[in-house]
């Protein structure tokens, strides 16, 4: 299977973002999992097209593309978001890990995940954490659970549940 290309996001991606985050929507809603970021498309949220801006913005963004069409997204920070349980040791945590509905299938996600785990390496940190929505029917549990991650604790934010996810590399797992 043929990989993306990975290239540092820039400000003017956030318009990008929000299509991976409408698709994502439209896609969740029409398989009833409209908990996890509800049913309304984000370029029609103001405050989350603000969000995205910032992530595009940031200076942590990666764009992953095929043939310049992108297909997926993620934000890698050692400062993990206050809602999020803390460790006692540094860590890598995937801020962000969106794909695009159009590359569903071509392993988008899991190319983006073992990049997380390279930097960590490269950076000198044996643990990768994410979390994802642990409600409906379980899907992405079972997906992280598929990438090799770890369910460490449970969360809260108002009425949506959240799962933390760990991978502990060893000296081995990624050159």
């Amino acid at each position: 299977m043929t990989h993306p290309t990975l290239r540092p996001g820039v400000a003017d991606d956030a318009g990008l973002l929000l299509a991976m985050f409408d698709g994502a929507v439209a896609w969740l809603a029409e398989r009833g999992r409209d908990g996890q970021w509800g049913s309304t498309p984000w370029s029609q949220d103001p405050k989350r097209v603000e969000r995205v801006k910032g992530m595009a913005s940031g200076g942590k963004l990666l764009v992953a593309e095929f043939d310049g069409s992108p297909a997926g997204a993620l934000i890698l920070t050692e400062q993990p978001p206050a809602h999020i349980p803390p460790v006692t040791e540094r860590e890598l945590y995937v801020d962000l890990l969106i794909t695009s509905r159009e590359h569903t299938g071509r392993g988008v996600g899991s190319f983006l995940l073992d990049h997380a785990r390279v930097e960590a390496r490269r950076r000198g940190i044996d643990l990768v954490r994410v979390d994802c929505w642990a409600g409906g029917d379980g899907a992405l549990v079972r997906y992280y659970r598929g990438q090799g991650f770890t369910p460490t604790e449970r969360f809260h934010v108002g009425d949506w549940v959240g799962q933390v996810f760990e991978d502990r590399l060893d000296a081995g797992d990624v050159g």
